[in-house]
């Protein structure tokens, strides 16, 4: 697997519309390399392609997926202009927590 770049990062924030400055772009990129650490480390178990993924920590526990049906989101200018306050290309939310 290729390792994250700072251009993936930017190509992402872009379009969860979020800035982030070259202070929070490497800080999300210390993150992605810590993970991908643990990952390797996952990846060195013995045996450990023999076992069976599980979707749940409990046995008895019962689901029902749902369809997975892609669909296309709206504008991001419809989505500001329903917006109460902005930010350039953000939308400004109540603080919740101090």
């Amino acid at each position: 697997m290729s390792k994250f770049t700072k251009e993936m990062v930017d190509d992402y924030a872009e379009k969860l519309l979020i800035g982030l400055t070259d202070e929070e772009n490497k800080m999300v990129l210390d993150e992605f390399e810590a993970i991908d650490k643990n990952i390797d480390l996952i990846n060195e178990i013995p045996n450990i392609e023999s076992i069976e993924p599980m979707t749940h920590a409990l046995d008895d526990f019962t689901f029902e997926l749902r369809s997975d049906i892609a669909e296309e989101s709206i504008p991001i200018e419809d989505a500001l202009r329903n917006a109460g306050k902005t930010d350039g290309r953000e939308i400004e939310v109540p603080k919740v927590v101090d």
